[in-house]
């Protein structure tokens, strides 16, 4: 268990709890008795082989597959009773995205507002704007009347990421953000990431199977092993920032982190 779990004070709320978590496939455990808390303003990296079960975990925790047996909470309530889907942000693996898929990347970022209780309502002015602030945060105003397919993969991961950032998340899960996009890039993309923890009131979960690139910020040693499953935590707690969570509170140093990516 997380050893911060038990640390009072308003940013080590629990923000996922996985109680006693199996996820069963073909007779087969992937995952077996699962025990983790992610806490308010942690950044948890999730690291381990294929087939360790990392991607199946993310996909419980957002709702898309169901533990065989056991219980994942999220911001204290139960998986059967939350409707609070709007304040967790995912990027899939980018190989769960057809690139040849007819959107525009305006179109693609603004989906991030078809929620489970908004996906045939009408997009309001109060979207739109949201969809231009998370384009101007992430820099890919110029992009936006483009096709999703015609970008470099550093381009679709902005666009991506936007699209997790339009609501404004608590929670931010990233499945292997990084694959598939060069050396630089992948440095700017964890320049980012780490100023927005610092600086931003969101968690991080993020899979990846190579942790070199983080280690000098979360550590070289996992808090946690469950299985082939390995837990690293960096948690960050400035007061000042708490209780802030709009996305453009610090738009000129998110800018600044992003013009270097």
């Amino acid at each position: 268990m997380n050893p911060l779990q038990e640390t009072p004070g308003h940013c080590h709320e629990p923000v996922v709890t996985l109680s006693n978590v199996t996820f069963s496939y073909e007779n087969k455990n992937v995952i077996q008795d699962l025990n983790f808390q992610v806490l308010q303003r942690d950044f948890v990296g999730l690291v381990g082989r294929n087939g360790a079960g990392k991607t199946t975990l993310l996909r419980m925790i957002v709702g898309l597959l169901k533990p065989t047996s056991g219980e994942v909470r999220l911001f204290g309530q139960p998986h059967s009773s939350f409707n609070g889907w709007d304040r967790i942000g995912y990027v899939p693996q980018k190989n769960a995205f057809n690139p040849l898929f007819p959107a525009t990347v305006r179109e693609v970022v603004l989906s991030g507002l078809y929620g489970r209780k908004k996906l045939f309502k009408r997009i309001t002015r109060q979207d739109h704007q949201k969809c231009a602030d998370a384009l101007e945060v992430m820099g890919i105003e110029d992009l936006q009347d483009r096709r999703i397919g015609q970008l470099s993969g550093g381009q679709q991961q902005r666009v991506f990421l936007a699209r997790a950032l339009i609501n404004n998340p608590e929670l931010l899960i990233l499945d292997e953000p990084t694959v598939g996009i060069d050396a630089e890039t992948q440095e700017g993309f964890f320049r980012l990431i780490r100023h927005m923890h610092q600086h931003h009131a969101i968690t991080f979960l993020m899979v990846s199977h190579d942790i070199d690139m983080l280690e000098d910020y979360i550590g070289t040693g996992p808090v946690e092993t469950s299985g082939k499953l390995k837990f690293y935590v960096k948690h960050t707690h400035d007061p000042q920032n708490c209780a802030e969570t709009s996305l453009t509170h610090s738009l000129k140093g998110l800018r600044e982190q992003i013009e270097a990516w």
